[in-house]
């Protein structure tokens, strides 16, 4: 069915928030520090394998690489069109808004949490391709990974 991993994904999404606010007490800083690392590691590690398997192929027992200049060119355009529409300055002054009508004024870290909150879940590589790729194949493992 097309959108179960949507769903799905939508779900464990909002159930590790759930969880994460009842449970991110029980973590001393150092250790929710630790765990931010490593998951940025592994996103890191997803990326670079996602990006490596569009840029190598076998050719006759031969590793050959290719589209590279492709993927410099996508972090170029994409890195000058997002400073020029000001995308990171808007989602703070959402942020800034949000944080005021969710009362929670007094949070030092709601913004800067909301801006990477909004980056990495909604308009993330691993959202955008893993959303494509449930539309049209009904293939979910990229929003399974980024759900977890």
């Amino acid at each position: 069915m097309t959108g179960i991993g949507t769903i799905i994904n939508t779900v464990a999404i909002i159930s590790g928030g759930i969880i994460g606010h009842f449970t991110g007490k029980l973590f001393k800083q150092e250790q929710q520090t630790a765990l931010n690392k490593a998951c940025g590691i592994s996103v890191m590690f997803i990326a670079i394998a996602g990006a490596m398997q569009g840029m190598l192929h076998i050719d006759a027992g031969t590793i050959v690489s290719g589209r590279s200049m492709l993927v410099v060119l996508c972090l170029a355009i994409g890195t000058i069109i997002g400073e020029l529409i000001g995308i990171e300055k808007g989602f703070e002054r959402f942020g800034e808004w949000l944080k005021k009508k969710t009362g929670n004024s007094g949070d030092k870290q709601f913004v800067n949490a909301f801006v990477t909150a909004s980056l990495t879940v909604c308009v993330g590589a691993m959202a955008i391709v893993g959303a494509i790729q449930d539309a049209l194949f009904q293939q979910y493992p990229f929003l399974y990974l980024k759900g977890a």
